[in-house]
């Protein structure tokens, strides 16, 4: 009887985590990859008006495993991935204190069994976890395809599984041009309504759908190219249809998600780069995407989906990223590597450039426009072209943010800058609030 008492109070205490990550989970969260609405942006301010520029040191650190994925961070909680000897080990941690509040682990390569090129400049998970608030689950995706579903208000335990690789029979990702490449799994889970939508790339599907509860198989696309090395995917309409856009090996492919019509392609647009290293995620703008890639192909295209089919609106050639996303803000686009740049979207042409980062940066806009940049172990806060629209303007810097690449794309959350570099340094700096 004292058993089956302890198991209903297991059961409520679970219930109710759940029930307070999902109220707590909002605006002022950062729960999947590229934040709220996966797209670099913030409804927090930046924090200068208070005077919380310029940073000081750290709140906390953490070390937390090698891997270019990115913390998340949900419910007073951060949830980040790392590799060390033999395993990844997922991690929540405290968001106000680091304190680890629970871990778990299991064997892993360092390097996916079929990788290919560029092993010195990485190693361990490279896609970023994603959480659901309905659920409270967490799930994540190993560089050689252990896809997992986490309950964090269970002390992480495992609800279900399996690995890619294993299942689908996935084979190395063929040679494009220029020279063979194969990171594995690289691109982040997305959650959508009750489905769980990865991208595997197998002969089944480019995209498979699984339930998020259970892990049952949903649907699969009609596209079955092999998977790209794009960090995210995205979520976009058109003409009143709603669809999911990744970037496979070789092109940017928009699936369908409305009833009856699930993962049928609706449109597609070449995208291919030599050495497949087309790896920052597509950015929406209303109805058009702006895909870029830096590595071997530099060019930036905006591109507008329409019931007629896709459009070019315009194109621009010249490196500005190589793992920045582009960032859309109001009637700009943004770009981190080497230099921060400013692109009117209307047109595709720079209005203006400035800033030293390296080839390791990212940047998210907050909601008083401005701009927090992560790159070459620098936090840097610049004005956005809402406020400074014909020149570069920095505000504040802060050095030493890290001794490893950047590969990791920074997160904010209630009044925190969360930054990790790929040797696993975590670190967290307050803004003055939360």
């Amino acid at each position: 009887m004292l058993e089956t008492v302890q198991c209903r109070f297991r059961a409520a205490a679970v219930l109710l985590a759940w029930c307070i990550a999902a109220a707590t989970a909002g605006a002022a969260d950062w729960p999947h990859w590229r934040g709220p609405d996966r797209n670099d942006t913030t409804a927090e301010d930046s924090g200068w008006d208070r005077g919380a520029w310029p940073l000081g040191d750290p709140a906390w650190t953490a070390q937390v495993g090698i891997g270019g994925t990115s913390p998340i961070v949900a419910g007073g909680h951060v949830y980040v991935m790392g590799w060390s000897e033999g395993a990844e080990t997922v991690l929540s941690l405290d968001a106000a204190t680091g304190r680890e509040v629970w871990r778990q682990s299991y064997a892993c390569p360092e390097h996916p069994r079929y990788h290919k090129g560029d092993e010195s400049l990485y190693g361990g998970p490279s896609s970023t976890p994603e959480f659901d608030a309905e659920t409270g689950y967490l799930y994540t995706l190993s560089t050689d395809g252990d896809l997992n579903c986490w309950d964090t208000g269970d002390g992480g335990r495992r609800v279900w599984g399996g690995n890619l690789y294993d299942q689908y029979g996935v084979p190395r990702r063929p040679n494009v041009g220029g020279d063979q490449r194969d990171y594995g799994y690289v691109t982040s889970p997305l959650v959508y309504g009750d489905w769980l939508i990865v991208e595997v790339g197998s002969g089944q599907g480019t995209l498979l759908a699984y339930d998020k509860r259970t892990g049952a198989g949903a649907w699969a696309s009609e596209c079955t190219d092999p998977a790209g090395h794009c960090a995210g995917m995205v979520l976009m309409d058109v003409g009143g249809v709603s669809c999911v856009g990744t970037l496979t090996l070789h092109r940017f492919l928009l699936a369908r998600l409305d009833p009856g019509h699930e993962g049928e392609t609706l449109a597609t647009w070449d995208w291919q780069t030599d050495f497949a290293n087309a790896i920052p995620s597509p950015a929406v703008a209303g109805e058009s995407v702006i895909l870029s890639a830096g590595y071997n192909t530099s060019r930036t295209e905006r591109v507008r989906f329409t019931p007629a089919g896709p459009e070019l609106v315009w194109k621009i050639t010249g490196r500005f990223t190589k793992v920045c996303s582009p960032v859309v803000y109001n009637d700009c686009v943004y770009f981190a590597w080497q230099k921060l740049r400013c692109f009117d979207l209307a047109t595709g042409q720079q209005r203006w450039e400035g800033g030293s980062f390296g080839d390791d940066a990212s940047c998210l806009v907050t909601a008083d426009g401005r701009i927090i940049v992560f790159g070459h172990k620098r936090i840097v806060l610049a004005e956005s072209a809402d406020r400074s629209p014909d020149a570069y303007t920095e505000l504040s810097a802060r050095a030493g943010a890290g001794s490893g690449y950047c590969w990791p794309h920074l997160a904010m959350a209630e009044g925190r800058i969360y930054v990790k570099d790929a040797k696993g340094s975590l670190m967290c700096y307050g803004l003055g609030q939360g």
